[in-house]
């Protein structure tokens, strides 16, 4: 059973002005909602602010930002924790909705120079993101993904697009309100082209959001699509065989992503 994390001590509330509110989990964490604040740990505090900053300047029409705070003093990250303003609305299984939202969201940050931090990410989803353009590589487990990256990865094409600050981790962070414009409530930076970030929304949502087979064929028109996807697909499976909670049996999902995307890739 994996142990519920740590809510932010009561300075960290204070300091993001929440010293009286109760710390209520945001789904399975690691954020918390604390009154008006959603306070989360951060892991790269020069990550941590790169987003804060990156937030507080980007407007994108008819989507919604979660707005970082500063603390008292003027901080973004205080004591290993950052915080956003909460914003409104649930993950729905719009997925075509999502893609939009990724392209649209990626629009906006074409112009975004590359973050000095990215070049020092060692954690898992940094070397599977590196592992899926072939730029690194790692014995993976055969049963938990490695055998069937070692069966894609051959497919691998060069590709003509050009890299950009993207949003890495779309699928399950967009919200929705009623008739409000789709909302994003955090950002994972990676430099990879915009195209690859829509593909990993299909991916995941094939995998675990019960997307219909046509969804991929939906965005064919997105220039190399099938490549993206496949690089796509290997990131995430390449997570998965990293990801000391991962099993054979949470590998359902990506094998079904694979099957639905062989056609394609």
């Amino acid at each position: 059973m994996t142990a519920t994390p740590e809510p932010p001590p009561a300075h960290v509330r204070a300091a993001f002005g929440a010293r009286t509110a109760e710390p209520e989990l945001v789904g399975s964490g690691p954020a918390w909602l604390c009154g008006d604040a959603v306070i989360r740990p951060a892991m790269n505090p020069s990550e941590a602010a790169w987003v804060a900053q990156t937030l507080d300047n980007l407007d994108v029409e008819n989507l919604r930002l979660a707005r970082p705070l500063r603390s008292t003093d003027g901080r973004w990250v205080v004591s290993g924790w950052s915080a956003t303003r909460h914003l409104a609305g649930q993950p729905e299984p719009r997925h075509d909705e999502v893609v939009s939202v990724s392209l649209r969201l990626h629009n906006a940050t074409a112009g975004l120079p590359r973050p000095r931090f990215l070049e020092e990410r060692r954690d898992i989803y940094a070397l599977a993101d590196r592992m899926a353009w072939g730029e690194d590589g790692v014995p993976l487990p055969p049963d938990k993904g490695g055998r069937l990256f070692g069966a894609l990865a051959g497919s691998r094409r060069p590709v003509k697009l050009a890299p950009q600050v993207v949003h890495g981790d779309l699928f399950g962070n967009v919200l929705f309100a009623g008739n409000a414009p789709p909302g994003i409530m955090d950002f994972s930076p990676y430099w990879r082209p915009a195209e690859w970030a829509a593909g990993v929304v299909v991916v995941d949502a094939l995998a675990w959001g019960g997307a219909d087979n046509g969804l991929p064929q939906r965005w064919s028109h997105l220039i190399d699509w099938p490549q993206v996807l496949l690089r796509a697909l290997l990131f995430r499976l390449a997570v998965h065989a990293l990801h000391p909670r991962s099993t054979t049996t949470s590998l359902t999902g990506l094998d079904r992503a694979a099957n639905v995307l062989l056609d394609l890739i």
